[in-house]
């Protein structure tokens, strides 16, 4: 299969004309014209991964955060950045990245988050414009039924398999409608609290946004990685029926280690 067959295939659920402006989804190393039998799927691009596809012998990396952002002065190894792109270039590994196209799209990052959490008659946060409502970044929908807050706390953490959740006090202890955001968008809170949303959840979420947040609406933040880890499921879902063999990374993970006390 070639390299823009599979990107053709992702593009056709995450076009990159879905993207924010100041994304950069698309190749990132290598050939669009080189043949690819096996692909390694991750959330980001660390040397980790790299040694990891190497080691499984995949031509191509295919990840949610693009690895280059800005602008790369140099490739000598100064940064992990640069590091990341020597080694992909000298084992002839190609990379390829759909970030907020894929966020921003029905059947992306948000709606798969929205239905692993039971979200049901959801629909777009903040459509990219009036004609096209299906596009947009964030989703606001409803429980199947009203639930204590507590027990969605809860859910998050059994169903999103983390312990990293900060919170706010709800504004009610029976809460129905929810929004949330993959990644970082603390900048819809008010957004969300105009929607009439009950409780939002998102992630990277700063000290004055949870005091500006308390008693008017559940605020809750969980990891960044964690929130959009399943864009790793979303790309195998498209890329397996094309028969390309899939690899999900064991060496991708959150870079935030939380302290826990070591117990006797």
């Amino acid at each position: 299969m070639l390299l823009r067959e599979i990107i053709n295939s992702i593009e056709s659920v995450a076009p990159r004309s879905a993207q924010e402006e100041w994304d950069n989804s698309g190749m990132q190393v290598g050939d669009t014209g080189r043949d690819i039998q096996s692909v390694l799927l991750t959330t980001d691009v660390t040397t980790d991964v790299v040694d990891e596809a190497i080691m499984c012998g995949c031509q191509l990396i295919i990840s949610h955060h693009p690895l280059l952002f800005h602008g790369l002065k140099q490739v000598c190894g100064q940064t992990p950045q640069a590091c990341v792109v020597e080694k992909a270039i000298k084992n002839n590994i190609s990379i390829y990245s759909a970030h907020t196209n894929l966020d921003s799209v029905m059947g992306g990052v948000n709606t798969r988050l929205a239905d692993k959490l039971g979200i049901i008659d959801y629909r777009i946060l903040m459509p990219a414009n009036p004609e096209k409502p299906e596009v947009g970044l964030g989703i606001i929908g409803k429980l199947p039924k009203p639930i204590n807050y507590a027990d969605f706390i809860e859910q998050i953490r059994t169903k999103l398999a983390t312990t990293y959740i900060r919170y706010t006090r709800a504004a009610k202890n029976q809460i129905e409608t929810v929004a949330l955001c993959g990644g970082s968008g603390a900048e819809f809170i008010e957004e969300t609290i105009a929607q009439g949303a009950d409780v939002y959840l998102t992630a990277d979420c700063k000290y004055h946004d949870f005091q500006n947040a308390d008693t008017r609406i559940g605020l809750i933040d969980i990891d960044h990685w964690i929130s959009e880890r399943h864009s790793r499921e979303i790309f195998r879902d498209i890329i397996e029926p094309l028969g390309v063999k899939c690899i999900v990374s064991k060496t991708d993970k959150t870079p935030i280690q939380l302290w826990q006390e070591q117990k006797n």
